[in-house]
């Protein structure tokens, strides 16, 4: 027998409740840059759930998508400023010549500063009232969960509504035709395609329990090419952040990192051209339009 809707929303809430908890301490810890990373993972999951089985839900008003996006929202500084200094210190800096380390060097320690005052911020969030009050909520509701007339049917009934807001819109963005990976309105078009491309996979891993061999191929896809997407963004972060810091133009502070920075975004341009050919052709939009539960499906 199939579960209703909003049991089947209940236990990933559950799910995604738990793994939060589970990495608090170790986010404050502040010992790895990794349990960070899983919680921020953990929070757009959350999120995601929430959004797409709001319906079937009778939630506490604390306890909403926007409030889940604003912790994350806490988190996503000091973890980008990681992946900023990480990248640096790791991949950049030990192929520049020593007179473009010095100013690196300086650059790093502001950074560091940067996050000393970001991850500030994520102690207060992740101790704070508004934090702790919408766990509390939400572990309360899942004691007791309560679901709306379209919670307790079953899932089957509402498979079209529950995988069709994940679709709708995602192959009309205008980053589909993006052509300059250096004209800034190609640059918004691409992170907005980004931050969709990533909805659609969350939602889709909603689903994947009760059909894996059917979603597992979609979600390599939209993994693959949002890591790609963010690779373009973290390149034109790099940059914004040398015109931001440095004392001078950074193409003639640090000529050897500007031209392997600009290497890296073309290799990663022409790698997103390669990687999105497929999905965003007529045959690979039909057969993701056209996704179906397989009949006489159960419980995972």
């Amino acid at each position: 027998m199939q579960q209703g809707c909003g049991a089947v929303a209940a236990a990933l809430l559950e799910h995604r409740m738990r793994r939060l908890v589970a990495l608090q301490l170790d986010v404050l810890a502040d010992r790895d840059p990794e349990p960070l990373h899983q919680m921020r993972v953990a929070c757009r999951q959350l999120r995601s759930t929430l959004e797409q089985f709001g319906p079937a839900l009778v939630l506490p008003e604390q306890v909403s998508p926007q409030r889940v996006a604003r912790i994350g929202s806490d988190l996503g500084l000091t973890r980008d400023l990681d992946v900023l200094r990480q990248r640096l210190e790791d991949r950049w800096f030990p192929l520049l010549p020593e007179r473009e380390q010095a100013p690196l060097r300086k650059l790093l320690k502001q950074l560091k500063r940067e996050r000393k005052l970001a991850f500030g911020v994520l102690t207060e969030t992740l101790k704070g009232r508004r934090y702790l009050k919408l766990l509390a909520r939400l572990q309360a509701w899942l004691r007791q969960p309560a679901f709306t007339a379209m919670g307790e049917e079953p899932l089957d009934a509402w498979w079209p509504e529950l995988l069709q807001p994940l679709q709708t819109g995602l192959f009309t963005l205008p980053g589909w035709w993006a052509t300059n990976p250096y004209a800034p309105e190609s640059l918004e078009a691409l992170h907005l395609l980004r931050r969709r491309i990533k909805r659609a996979r969350y939602g889709l891993a909603n689903l994947s329990a009760f059909a894996p061999e059917r979603f597992a191929p979609w979600l390599a896809q939209f993994k693959a090419l949002q890591g790609v997407l963010g690779d373009l963004q973290d390149l034109v972060v790099l940059d914004q952040t040398l015109a931001r810091h440095l004392e001078g133009a950074p193409d003639a502070v640090m000529p050897t990192l500007c031209s392997l920075l600009t290497e890296a975004r073309d290799g990663a341009w022409l790698l997103w051209l390669e990687r999105s050919t497929w999905l965003r052709s007529v045959e690979a939009r039909r057969q993701l339009l056209a996704l179906q539960l397989p009949a006489g499906i159960t419980n995972p």
